[in-house]
């Protein structure tokens, strides 16, 4: 899909906020469009996020990033750059920042107001979920990847930004190597409970977060879940994602971002264990089987795969044709009865479509759900979600 993206200006404190949006080619049918608005990490600026947006206007989004005040690394470019200095910078500010840029975006004739989505990486996501908690019934969902809940600790322990200095004696200026951060960053977060601020937003939240994450660790991310209402947020714990994602997790993590945003509910969470595989090759024509075993362990159903789950590809000249996986589970479901889960797992279009049979009682809406499916590539085999409409 063609996407149409200018830069926005907007202003706060009389510092000049800099961003870009990025709206879908052709117009909505209602002549306004849902917005979603992405907040950048530490060091970074908006063009650090600009495959987020691409992404969402290509969902039918009206996107935005912006650069924070003061925010950014020594030596960046000044075009993506808003005004104020990084010594000025702190989370309060920030979440100043992001309101502004919320009210610029309410305001504009094409976007409707009812429809405004926070997004938010590393610092912006702890950022977003500050100020989607300042903003209530505002914000409509929430999604925060890999958010940056550790800052108030961190100021505690005297390291803010990797930095290394004496929290009983904090320095005017503290150097975090590629950036200046001001001793009021650390005074204006020391004394801070993140989950009781976090904890007065009401709406859905996604929350992604990265077993593997060397910058926060993914303890953070649970207290955070058990700080919402029960069912409010939607915990995504990702083996083998550390503190950013490559290609193919940022892959599978907007396609979970999708199924949240259409409000679909995870009803199966299925770890593939691969034991073999074997490769036919006729020309140019190579056909692979891969051989798995693995486990589901959910509120619906707790079982594990039997012996020769399949997963069948074929790639013409080494380009990927054909994948089809096949596996049936044996377990219990949700009122203890032993039951099967047959599950024929099919890519269409953009999403993978799951198809299962169960013999379960207490299961079988499954049989005639509309079902979709990510997978989430890691080491040893992938882990599968399975979708469903909620109830």
């Amino acid at each position: 899909m063609e996407i149409k993206k200018q830069t926005f200006e907007c202003v706060r404190d009389k510092l000049t906020i800099r961003g870009a949006q990025y709206l879908p080619a052709n117009p909505s049918e209602s002549g306004k469009y849902p917005a979603v608005i992405v907040s950048h990490g530490f060091t970074g600026n908006y063009m650090s996020v600009e495959d987020y947006c691409v992404e969402f206007a290509k969902m039918g989004y009206a996107a935005f990033c912006f650069s924070f005040c003061g925010g950014g690394m020594h030596g960046e470019d000044v075009r993506f750059k808003s005004d104020g200095e990084t010594t000025n910078m702190t989370i309060p500010t920030e979440v100043e920042d992001l309101i502004t840029v919320k009210n610029y975006v309410k305001n504009l004739s094409y976007i409707d107001s009812n429809e405004l989505i926070l997004v938010g990486i590393s610092q912006g996501g702890f950022v977003s979920g500050l100020t989607a908690a300042r903003c209530g019934n505002e914000i409509k969902k929430l999604i925060m990847i890999y958010p940056a809940i550790c800052i108030p600790d961190h100021a505690r322990m005297g390291c803010l930004g990797g930095s290394s200095y004496d929290p009983h004696n904090v320095p005017d200026i503290i150097d975090c190597g590629n950036t200046l951060l001001g001793k009021n960053f650390h005074d204006t977060v020391v004394g801070m409970d993140p989950y009781l601020e976090l904890a007065a937003y009401k709406g859905d939240v996604l929350l992604l977060q990265g077993l593997d994450d060397k910058i926060v660790n993914y303890s953070y991310a649970i207290r955070a879940k058990e700080s919402y209402r029960n069912g409010q947020c939607r915990l995504q714990l990702v083996r083998n994602l550390d503190h950013g994602f490559d290609a193919p997790q940022f892959e599978s993590a907007f396609a979970s971002i999708r199924q949240f945003l259409a409000d679909r509910k995870e009803i199966l969470t299925i770890r593939v264990i691969i034991t073999h595989s074997d490769t036919v090759t006729e020309g140019d024509i190579s056909k692979v089987n891969i051989f798995f075993t693995g486990y589901c362990d959910t509120p619906y159903f707790q079982g594990c795969i039997l012996p020769e789950g399949c997963d069948s590809q074929e790639y013409h000249l080494e380009v990927q044709t054909k994948m089809r996986a096949e596996y049936t589970l044996s377990g219990l479901d949700y009122t203890g009865q032993q039951c099967s889960i047959h599950i024929v797992n099919q890519k269409d279009g953009q999403d993978w479509k799951p198809v299962v049979q169960t013999d379960s009682t207490a299961l079988a809406w499954m049989n005639r759900a509309d079902l979709t499916a990510v997978l989430e590539f890691c080491d040893g085999g992938p882990t599968v979600r399975i979708y469903a409409e909620k109830e």
